[in-house]
């Protein structure tokens, strides 16, 4: 899932915009491995470095799990850290000539990255964050997903669906009984996700299927075009 890219390729293609995969490592249930969000992450940059002229950088893996904390195996950062290591990586692209950088999110709880990307945009359109609730909420539709983003929100249909297609051997044996309806969840952040949920998922991964995966990968890289305009790229 890592990039192979060498520096005369680089060299060659000369990007003029990075995309950065930030992910977490936490709990997924019983069926899907603490790199989730990270593999998805790098997936999906994956996707768009073949089908976009950018640059995709190795991932942040370990990000603000802090709701998953009491889980076996989680591991977090606080946020200002996470805040620090983006902002050094993009001063760092800095000086090789890459001006521009797209962070792409694949962890819900990674809410310092909205604030990160609103500070380096204060003079000019230099950083996004990508897909956003509208992207997401798009690429269900397109992919004909039967959960919504909010029932589904960890460990469910469209993370499953996604591993499914990309790399079958980190979905494990079970995802098709482990359907978990979290219901309402008004205290999420005071009270964290064990407060919502004994074994981890929130969410239908018995609806997931490969092709669902496939088909919200395509429409994401569809919808990138519109963060390079944005960019003006």
């Amino acid at each position: 899932m890592l990039p192979t890219i060498t520096t005369v390729e680089v060299q060659e293609q000369a990007p003029r915009v990075a995309i950065l995969p930030v992910g977490s490592y936490e709990q997924h249930g019983a069926h899907l491995p603490l790199i989730t969000d990270t593999a998805i992450a790098c997936i999906i940059t994956r996707e768009l470095a073949t089908a976009h002229p950018v640059l995709p950088l190795s991932p942040i893996s370990i990000a603000c799990s802090h709701e998953h904390g009491t889980w076996p195996g989680t591991v977090s950062i606080s946020a200002r850290t996470l805040h620090a290591v983006i902002t050094d990586i993009a001063q760092s692209l800095e000086t090789s000539g890459i001006r521009k950088l797209v962070l792409v999110n694949a962890h819900g709880g990674n809410y310092v990255l909205s604030n990160i990307v609103q500070e380096a945009n204060v003079t000019e359109a230099r950083m996004g964050l990508f897909p956003q609730s509208h992207e997401w909420k798009r690429a269900r539709q397109h992919a004909g997903l039967v959960s919504s983003s909010y029932d589904d929100m960890h460990a469910g249909e469209i993370e499953t669906s996604i591993l499914l297609h990309a790399d079958p051997s980190l979905v494990r044996p079970g995802y098709e009984t482990a359907d978990h309806d979290g219901g309402e969840r008004p205290f999420l952040l005071t009270q964290g996700m064990k407060a919502y949920t004994k074994t981890g998922v929130i969410g239908f991964p018995s609806y997931a299927t490969a092709e669902k995966g496939k088909a919200v990968l395509a429409s994401l890289v569809e919808s990138f075009a519109e963060h390079l305009q944005a960019l003006g790229e």
